[in-house]
């Protein structure tokens, strides 16, 4: 009894701390528009706006307060606003961002525009074009509940002029900083006011907003203490105390924030102080109740060992969750044609690869996994249906499995158009992929390595990215292969060492080559070989300068120190935009720094790719430890597009400096 009742205080500590980080995290006011259309949960729209939000919720990306970038084409074209208040610092904003990105999309599940506001920032988004726009609506009003109790005319004088004031200097800024700050002796008391405009505005653009939202104060707070007027462009906000000054004394307690009246033209559904408070006391009183409900019919029933790790034991439900992705042996064997010679794709170092056509007409990729894997069946089917959780539009899925004796075979979709080297390296076939083709391939890539690293379910660490592993479908649209199922091959590895290296050399970051250090940096470095692949049209370590061949690293840190990079491009590539070409460039050198600190990180690279307004910085010397004479065109091992590298018995490579491929999963759940 004694261990029953510890367990529900134990429970109720939990609830009361998880009910009040989640009222700290309510938006100020917060408008999901129908007026633009919705989205649906597999959407392009959808991919897009995770991917902008991953960027947004990273260290490097809020650094003055102010963040907008673009993704996607258009109808699915999405635009974000991030705008922090001018006296909180970047750490800060970071900080409470995180929240609000997860918090917009669960108001707000599937329109295409929204908005919130907290009291340190807003977040807003829009499949329309927000940027450089002055915008009013919504707007919504704060107001102290006391009011002014001497001269009123004068604390109206004053408090005009104040604004009047601040509202030239922060029209005045720059393009990174449109805020001001400011105070003004007016009758007895002092008037602190601060006002802000989004950096995208012209100056002209900052006045006449500020202006507009200013006219509005005999609506929203006439003659109290203090008040705010927000609108998606620009707001303002004034007390009778300091509340912008973080050096300064703790405020007096934080007037009440009443939304405008009924007669106001205020958004719909922005409830009273009142109705919050009462939500927040009700809510913790009921969710107790329940809480101690259902501890007790817990307490009641016998104990049963329910394990969550995948290992030894497992619930019924991941049983069931794994048959459900097994395919019949013989329908696999039947599709393929008995594994027949004319369906084989391709051959790695941990099997062959078959095309097959199941009995529904679907297309599927089969990988015949070579025999002698240590690992027993029932890990082998969790951690398969692990993987197969992965799904974003820019990687290969994972279909399921069969098992039948020594048999282990993993079923993927089908991708038609072969690797991306068949396009890239050929003289002919690359005159297919002009420079908008290249530029989508490498944000695909970038977006598909970004949800392996920080989005997925798990923490996937690719360590064989290279032009052999990325697949294009029908429409040219790129698919990473070869990753997440080294643990069901090897078990020697550990999260950031390991005693046997895998992956392809060329690509290979130099701290993975020489001491088996990995990291998402590892598979930053190879994506900024493979970037620098796809505009050069040479495979690395054989760059062709003249009758010369040089290392395609080297040769592109010299056109950058001596200005020609020009000399780096593909000469069929006649068409597209030069200056996005030299900034791709210069992202693949960020990306290749020997330096591993000084790499950017996934999110940081979908941020450069899709904003021209982030400067980039100076790329350091890249680590030039491999050369020519060693061959970076390994087969996959499990990209089931490789190339034919040995026989179908043998289990050795034939490639003298090849290595055998794998990816390596930590299972860190999200």
């Amino acid at each position: 009894m004694a261990n029953g009742c510890s367990r529900l205080l134990f429970l109720f500590s939990i609830l009361i701390v998880a009910l009040s980080i989640n009222a700290q995290g309510d938006f100020l006011y917060h408008n999901c528009s129908n007026n633009v259309g919705n989205y649906t949960s597999n959407s392009a729209y959808r991919t897009d706006l995770d991917s902008i939000f991953s960027s947004v919720s990273s260290n490097t990306v809020i650094e003055y307060g102010f963040y907008n970038v673009s993704a996607g084409q258009e109808p699915d074209e999405v635009n974000v606003i991030v705008l922090c208040r001018g006296d909180v610092r970047p750490d800060g904003c970071r900080d409470c961002i995180r929240n609000a990105t997860q918090k917009i999309l669960e108001l707000c599940p599937d329109q295409k525009e929204a908005i919130g506001w907290y009291d340190e920032y807003m977040l807003r988004y829009s499949n329309k074009s927000i940027f450089r726009k002055v915008e009013t609506d919504p707007t919504f009003y704060l107001w102290n509940p006391y009011n002014v109790t001497d001269d009123v005319s004068a604390f109206n004088q004053g408090l005009q002029t104040l604004l009047r004031e601040l509202r030239m200097r922060a029209a005045s800024g720059n393009s990174l900083r449109k805020f001001a700050t400011g105070e003004r002796n007016a009758s007895l008391q002092t008037i602190y006011a601060r006002v802000q405009c989004t950096p995208d505005l012209s100056e002209q653009q900052c006045l006449d907003c500020l202006d507009g939202a200013i006219k509005q104060i005999p609506d929203c707070c006439n003659g109290k203490q203090g008040g705010r007027v927000i609108q998606p462009s620009c707001n303002f906000r004034f007390e009778n105390w300091r509340f912008y000054d973080p050096t300064a004394n703790s405020p007096p307690p934080s007037p009440i924030l009443v939304p405008p009246p009924a007669s106001s033209p205020s958004p719909e559904g922005n409830g009273s102080n009142t109705a919050r408070t009462v939500i927040i006391a009700v809510v913790p009183t009921v969710s107790v109740v329940i809480l101690i409900i259902c501890v007790c019919i817990f307490l009641r029933k016998k104990k049963r060992k329910d394990k969550v790790e995948t290992g030894e034991d497992v619930t019924v439900d991941q049983i069931n969750g794994a048959e459900s992705l097994q395919f019949d042996f013989n329908t696999i064997r039947v599709a393929t044609d008995n594994f027949s010679n004319a369906n084989k794709l391709g051959q790695g170092g941990f099997g062959a690869v078959y095309k097959g056509r199941l009995p529904n007409g679907e297309e599927i990729a089969v990988k015949r996994l070579s025999r002698g894997s240590g690992q027993g069946d029932l890990e082998f089917k969790n951690e398969v249906m692990l993987v197969a959780k992965l799904q974003h539009r820019n990687l290969v899925r994972l279909l399921g499995f069969s098992l039948e004796g020594n048999e282990r075979l993993l079923v993927y979709e089908f991708v038609p158009n072969r690797s991306l080297d068949h396009f890239i390296f050929d003289p002919t076939r690359r005159t297919r992929l002009d420079w908008e083709r290249r530029y989508k391939i490498i944000g695909g890539i970038a977006r598909g390595i970004l949800y392996l690293h920080e989005d997925s379910r798990l923490r996937i660490i690719h360590r064989d990215l290279k032009t052999s592993n990325v697949l294009l479908d029908a429409e040219m649209n790129p698919k990473i292969a070869d990753f997440g199922m080294a643990r069901l091959f090897e078990m020697d590895e550990t999260q950031g060492n390991t005693s046997r290296i895998v992956g392809t050399y060329g690509y290979m970051a130099p701290e993975y080559a020489m001491h088996g250090q990995f990291s998402v940096k590892s598979d930053v470095f190879s994506f900024g070989v493979l970037v620098l692949e796809i505009i050069s049209g040479q495979r690395n370590n054989c760059f062709r300068n003249g009758e010369t061949v040089e290392d395609l690293l080297s040769v592109a840190w010299k056109n950058w120190r001596e200005g020609t990079m020009m000399n780096l491009i593909d000469p069929t590539l006649t068409n597209g935009s030069r200056t996005e070409i030299i900034r791709c460039i210069h992202i693949g050198l960020l990306c290749v720094q020997e330096n591993v600190a000084s790499r950017p990180t996934m999110a940081s690279i979908v941020l450069m790719l899709n904003s021209y307004s982030l400067t980039l910085p100076v790329p350091s010397e890249p680590a030039f430890f491999m050369h020519s004479t060693l061959e970076s065109d390994i087969s996959s091992a499990m990209g089931y597009n490789s190339r034919v590298t040995e026989s179908e018995d043998s289990r050795t490579e034939t490639l003298p400096l090849s290595v055998n491929d794998a990816s390596i999963t930590e299972l860190d759940p999200r």
